[in-house]
């Protein structure tokens, strides 16, 4: 019989906010949610421009679109990363490239990622998506200096970084070309999809718009059926109803990271010192720590399935691209071409942090870790 999850990796909690906003959608207030999102979101992150979309990887296709992405173009990012990212670039038959990481955050190693630009300049290179995983970003200004000097764009996957800053400054208004968020990230989905788009270049977010909703264009004299179709774009809008409900989550992210922080203090600490456990650098007080990734040195898979029979839910982030069978194949990658990300994807485990956890969650998560490590040899 397969055990319960009492700590499930991931789990949402409405607020009353969410459900007034998605009462006043559902009531047919009018309140345009969607309109209102991308304002506030805007102010949020402090961006010049936000547009809504269904769902995270749709803000990341409609970016490509706006970078007019077309075939043979190549988009460099990091080997550990969500296949949503390389998976949007094969859609326009693009070519997508793979760096290894670093060894502590996971994130792009920017050495590597330098040595690559400066050794491949070409018109066909056209831009470079950097994932923050976990909140945690790179040098986001060297990156910035290298998107200048090698003629590339900087999109940036913030799928796990609303609300985390770089230098004092959220994610979304640092610099970067575009950047796009995802309110059900990857393995903690949420109660709605949707996502958003970010930018402060006028010539990206009105290419963006247009393409957002099939390139439709409408005289504002004219009957409002009749419309014009001016390029090849599709349906990225997001419903009244998720924006609804997003706009809560807004208002609540900073709170959320608080507390986020407070319980990877207390792993941190209740995890310091145990046997064939490592635990994140928190030298950082930048990482937002929307998720908290340990390293376990023997049979990472078992520890995972002796937490699982004890009630507690795990993650893992990310399986490397290049072992995933299309990648590999596509491209004739070796298992030994990223040895870093080879190295850390044996051994990372994501653990369950969220706002709503309590501190006897979290105790429960550390004695049980404990216990298990303690049955390694």
């Amino acid at each position: 019989m397969k055990k319960t999850i009492t700590i499930p990796f991931s789990r949402y909690e409405s607020s009353r906010e969410a459900h007034s906003n998605v009462s006043d959608a559902l009531d047919g207030e009018d309140i345009k949610q969607v309109e209102e999102l991308e304002a506030e979101f805007a102010a949020y992150v402090g961006a010049s421009y936000a547009l809504a979309t269904s769902h995270g990887t749709a803000a990341l296709h409609l970016a490509m679109l706006a970078l007019d992405l077309k075939r043979g173009d190549k988009v460099v990012c990091s080997v550990n990363a969500h296949p949503s990212i390389p998976e949007v670039v094969r859609h326009f038959d693009a070519e997508p490239v793979f760096i290894d990481i670093e060894e502590d955050t996971y994130n792009i190693n920017l050495d590597k990622l330098e040595a690559y630009l400066d050794a491949n300049s070409s018109k066909k290179l056209k831009a470079v998506i950097v994932t923050h995983l976990g909140g945690v970003t790179v040098d986001l200004e060297r990156l910035y200096a290298m998107g200048r000097s090698y003629g590339v764009k900087i999109v940036e996957d913030a799928s796990d970084a609303l609300g985390a800053t770089y230098k004092g400054k959220k994610i979304g208004s640092t610099g970067a070309d575009i950047v796009c968020f995802n309110f059900s990230p990857h393995l903690k989905k949420n109660i709605c999809n949707g996502g958003i788009l970010v930018t402060d270049d006028d010539e990206i977010i009105e290419r963006a718009r247009l393409l957002a909703n099939h390139a439709m264009v409408r005289d504002e004299d004219a009957l409002e059926y009749i419309y014009d179709v001016v390029d090849i774009g599709n349906d990225y809008l997001l419903s009244e109803l998720n924006a609804a409900y997003i706009r809560a989550q807004i208002t609540e992210q900073d709170e959320n990271i608080k507390r986020q922080k407070e319980i990877a203090k207390m792993y941190t600490e209740g995890l310091d010192g145990v046997e064939h456990v490592t635990v994140p650098q928190m030298i950082n007080e930048e990482n937002s720590f929307s998720l908290y990734i340990i390293k376990i040195d023997k049979n990472r898979d078992s520890f995972a399935v002796a937490l699982r029979e004890e009630g507690i839910g795990t993650g893992l982030h990310y399986i490397p691209l290049h072992l995933l069978t299309y990648y590999k194949s596509k491209y004739a990658l070796r298992v030994n071409d990223f040895p870093v990300a080879l190295r850390s994807f044996q051994q990372v485990l994501s653990l369950p942090i969220y706002a709503n956890m309590s501190d006897e969650d979290v105790e429960k998560v550390i004695s049980t870790i404990k216990k298990i490590a303690k049955t390694r040899v």
